[in-house]
This record gives C-alpha cells, sequence and structure tokens, in this order.
C-alpha cells in the first residue's frame, strides 16, 4: 500500500511564497513519477508540475512556469513544490499524485494511481 501526504498549505497575501510537500510511503517503480495537481472550486483538476524521481527530470504546466518549482529530498520520497510570486487564481487545493512513469505530455488526472488528500492554499489580493 502506497500513501502520499501532503502538508504546507496556508493563507498568504498576493506576492508571497509557499513550500508545500509531499511525502511517499515508499519508493517503489509504481511511483516512479509524482506529480502536483491543484483544484479550484468549481475547477477541473489541473496538473501544474510533475518530476520523474529517478532521472529528476521535471514537467511545469504554462501556468506556473517560471513561478513554480518541484524538487527532491535527499532520499527521493519527498517532493517538493515551492510556490512563487503567489496569485489569487493559484488559489486551490493542492494534491501529490504518483504514477510509474512519466508522460511526456500534459499531465492528466486519471493516469495517476495514487493520491493524497490535498492541502489547501489560499491567496489574497
Amino acid at each position: 500500500q502506497v500513501q502520499l501526504t501532503e502538508s504546507g498549505g496556508a493563507s498568504v497575501q498576493a506576492g508571497g511564497s509557499l513550500r508545500l510537500s509531499c511525502e511517499v510511503s515508499r519508493y517503489i517503480p509504481d511511483t516512479s513519477c509524482v506529480g502536483w495537481f491543484r483544484q479550484a472550486p468549481g475547477k477541473e483538476r489541473e496538473g501544474v508540475a510533475r518530476i520523474h524521481r529517478p532521472s529528476v527530470q521535471p514537467y511545469y504546466a504554462d501556468s506556473v512556469k517560471g513561478r513554480f518549482a518541484i524538487s527532491l529530498g535527499n532520499a527521493k520520497n519527498t517532493v517538493y513544490l515551492q510556490l512563487n510570486s503567489l496569485r489569487p487564481e493559484d488559489t486551490a487545493t493542492y494534491y501529490c499524485a504518483a504514477r510509474p512513469y512519466c508522460s511526456p505530455v500534459e499531465m492528466v488526472s486519471s493516469d495517476y494511481n495514487y493520491w493524497g488528500r490535498g492541502t489547501q492554499v489560499t491567496v489574497s489580493s
């Protein structure tokens, strides 16, 4: 059984920064690719960044490119998402998810097998 646990969500003002963490309970081939998604009320879940843990290769959605950064902890069991220059439109519940491999195309939530429960990020103007 694989568990993903997010933390680090908070309420911040526009322009601020946060670092989200995702602890992955087991580093197995089924969890080689870890992604961060977000979902705002009334909107579809959006993939924002993902990383291939063996190669440390990242991917970013255009909406966050240049503002967010995904990285790994030393043991590669923790996946961080650094959120900079936050905007009110970044307000959402942020989820981490895992799948066996990273697709070269955009992130699709249905491709991910394991999910955390989410952490709330609220950005005020």
